[in-house]
């Protein structure tokens, strides 16, 4: 269960580079359809990091319990930390496109994309240090080192669930609060209330 975080983003961001590059480097593109396109797709990516980080928090959440158990064997480790390095690497995907499209995304947006990227950074090098710990110490998982992998996994995966859930109902706010706008602005001028 060999886990390379650093291979995995470069290979990663080549190939989204490859992948929606020319798009996006269009030089078609004026800067205000790029901010455009840069809102939509950063939105788009962090609900999906919305919904990596809710099963990658359900499993960090198992391993973390589990740490505190003596009868799960370190079979049943291995298998939650496989599922939360798949969550990771799926993670690690998304925050590569977003940091390409960052300086053109929204100020709301970046400073969602360097506080997401914070966290994964956590999750991903506790992750990869407890594999490691695990391949080499199979018979020994209850001592503070392991334990405390597995601890900063499941509190940085929470920290990272809880705030893109909350740059995304900033994001929900903020629609609601432009449509609200724009129906008092339409009845204003249905019933000629002018201001």
């Amino acid at each position: 269960m060999q886990f390379n975080w650093k291979r995995t983003t470069a290979v990663v961001a080549a190939l989204v580079l490859f992948s929606t590059g020319l798009v996006f480097a269009s030089p078609r593109m004026t800067p205000s359809e790029r901010s455009v396109y840069a809102s939509e797709r950063a939105s788009r990516l962090l609900a999906e990091i919305q919904n990596q980080a809710a099963d990658l928090t359900k499993h960090a959440g198992t391993l973390e319990a589990m740490a505190r158990q003596p009868q799960y064997s370190w079979q049943s480790h291995a298998f939650y930390l496989e599922r939360v390095k798949d969550h990771i690497n799926a993670v690690g995907v998304n925050t590569a496109e977003l940091q390409r499209i960052s300086a053109d995304a929204q100020p709301w947006q970046q400073r969602a994309i360097s506080q997401v990227t914070s966290h994964a950074a956590q999750v991903a090098a506790s992750t990869q240090a407890a594999i490691v710990y695990l391949n080499d110490n199979q018979g020994r998982l209850f001592v503070p080192e392991y334990k405390g992998h597995v601890a900063t996994i499941a509190d940085s995966s929470q920290n990272m669930k809880q705030a893109v859930d909350q740059f995304l109902d900033y994001q929900n706010a903020q629609q609601e609060a432009w449509q609200a706008q724009q129906k008092l602005q339409h009845l204003q001028n249905t019933l000629e209330l002018g201001e």
